[in-house]
């Protein structure tokens, strides 16, 4: 274990032996931090943190702090980070509320870039990068390898879908559907992100049909039903087509269009 003198670090915190820790970084009491982690200098890790295998985690960073919420009891909730995730400077993360699920939890291979913020009970899949300033209202979810552009601010309870893009300085105020790109102040749809569906390794088979949903979706002025039922009957159930259908229909608070 390399720890820098100035560190100071709780007795009851469970540290891996390999963990390398940077000069006037705190660790407080039951965090729980993996093999083969990085702490730079001057970061901060709250109570009730675990940091997964191979995550590294750079200065200034506040891992676990308290949630910015009125209900919040003070209660044991948790902050969970998963492996391989990089939390650049000054970023900040919140643990969950009691009424919230109790679990903010970001996801594998995540990539947060300075000065991103996640509030308290969110949930991100893998691969997700938020670039700089990137912030998060409580109580969202963003699927795998969604990218969130700079200066994103996104509201409470949200749902941005898997391989979704959000152009920088965006507000998103409704959920954002799988698949696509969005971008703006009170965002609008921009169509599929066909850049990023390529880069990932999706077949020109899949991106096509995912191309046919979405225009029955979104171009022609029908309903919601009338369009889902369109899909269904037009365009191959391929299972990113039927995550696509199915994001749609479940959204509680309405789908950006």
């Amino acid at each position: 274990m390399n720890i820098h003198p100035t560190a100071i670090i709780d007795p009851k915190a469970e540290i891996a032996d390999d963990v390398t820790i940077g000069p006037y970084s705190i660790i407080k009491n039951d965090v729980i931090i993996g093999s083969g982690v990085e702490i730079d200098s001057h970061v901060t890790i709250d109570q009730y943190v675990t940091i997964e295998a191979d995550c590294k985690i750079f200065s200034h960073a506040a891992l676990g702090g308290i949630p910015q919420s009125f209900g919040f009891k003070g209660g044991k909730t948790y902050l969970k980070i998963k492996r391989g995730t990089i939390v650049r400077e000054y970023v900040t993360m919140h643990r969950g509320t009691e009424d919230g699920g109790g679990v903010t939890e970001i996801g594998e291979e995540n990539f947060l870039m300075a000065y991103a913020h996640v509030a308290h009970d969110c949930i991100t899949g893998k691969g997700v990068i938020f670039a700089n300033c990137a912030t998060l209202g409580g109580h969202i979810i963003i699927g795998d390898y969604a990218n969130i552009g700079g200066l994103c601010a996104i509201h409470q309870f949200v749902r941005i879908g898997d391989y979704a893009y959000i152009g920088g300085t965006s507000a998103i105020v409704k959920d954002i559907p799988p698949y696509v790109m969005a971008v703006g102040d009170r965002a609008t749809l921009r169509g599929l992100n066909t850049v990023g569906l390529r880069r990932h390794g999706f077949s020109s088979s899949t991106r096509l049909a995912l191309k046919r949903a979405y225009r029955i979706i979104f171009r022609i002025g029908l309903t919601l039903n009338e369009a889902v039922e369109r899909v269904k009957a037009e365009v191959d159930q391929i299972p990113e087509v039927v995550n696509f259908i199915k994001f749609v229909k479940s959204s509680q608070r309405g789908i950006t269009r």
